[in-house]
């Protein structure tokens, strides 16, 4: 297989594409073609989505695969798959089901099985998964929630500006759906199988300050795997959930590129 020449960048809930600008710049410049396509109906800027939350509410796991996988398909060769928060639950059900050339979950949000559920993890998805009725909602979060969730390494004023740029409501339904897939039976939208040993390589990395989705979210799902395939697992020093805004975020995006093309296959 000849080495990739295209970064798939795959955004997570409560933002949009526009949260990988710097990386979308840092890449092209590195010579790569660079994909960060928006979840179906998100197409919209930020802006947009926050007057009019509608197509947030309707979106499916299944849909957002779906036309990941149609992408990635119509490519010249595999590319490398690099997600973020969701994204990252995203990178692992397409290298399952035998797209990428590598993958790259950030900051994951974990797959089907995986029940670790830590203190900040429970408080920061809180806004969402409090009442019940929000299975049927798009639920946005307040700049202070933001900042816990997401920014809490950043400064009050740095961190707002942050929330006005990037955030968005998220889906109450996909949140509330994984959060009971390990307590129902049967296989759900965010199945893998962990000893698939033809998928391609996966790395994970989790940042230290991570509130919504704390190191030992992504421990856990690196465990769960035990193909033959590699899968390795990082931690980045000082980081919070938004790492691809954070201070540093250049040694991230060069160290994880750089693996997965060493690892491409």
């Amino acid at each position: 297989m000849s080495t990739p020449d295209t970064v798939v960048l795959i955004h997570g809930f409560w933002v949009t594409p526009r949260s990988w600008e710097h990386w979308i710049d840092h890449y092209e410049k590195r010579g790569y073609r660079v994909l960060a396509p928006a979840y179906p109906g998100f197409e919209g800027e930020v802006e947009a989505l926050n007057a009019d939350p509608a197509p947030i509410e309707k979106v499916t796991v299944d849909q957002i695969v779906g036309s990941l996988e149609t992408l990635v398909r119509g490519l010249d060769r595999p590319p490398v798959l690099i997600g973020h928060s969701a994204g990252g639950v995203f990178v692992q059900l397409l290298l399952d089901r035998g797209h990428g050339a590598a993958g790259v979950a950030l900051c994951s949000a974990p797959t089907e099985g995986v029940a670790v559920l830590p203190p900040t993890q429970i408080k920061a998805a809180f806004p969402v998964l409090r009442n019940p009725a929000n299975r049927h909602r798009a639920v946005a979060l307040t700049a202070g929630q933001w900042h816990y969730a997401f920014t809490n390494t950043f400064s009050e004023e740095d961190s707002r500006a942050l929330y006005e740029r990037y955030a968005i409501p998220a889906s109450g339904a996909v949140f509330w759906d994984s959060a009971l897939a390990t307590l129902r039976p049967g296989h759900h939208s965010t199945y893998v199988d962990y000893r698939n040993d033809a998928r391609a390589p996966l790395l994970f990395v989790s940042a230290e300050k991570d509130h919504l989705m704390p190191p030992q979210v992504q421990r856990s799902n690196a465990r769960h795997y035990t193909s033959d395939t590699v899968t390795e697992i990082e931690e980045v020093a000082g980081m919070p959930h938004l790492l691809p805004a954070a201070p540093g975020w250049q040694q991230v995006a060069d160290r994880v590129l750089d693996w997965a093309v060493s690892h491409a296959r």
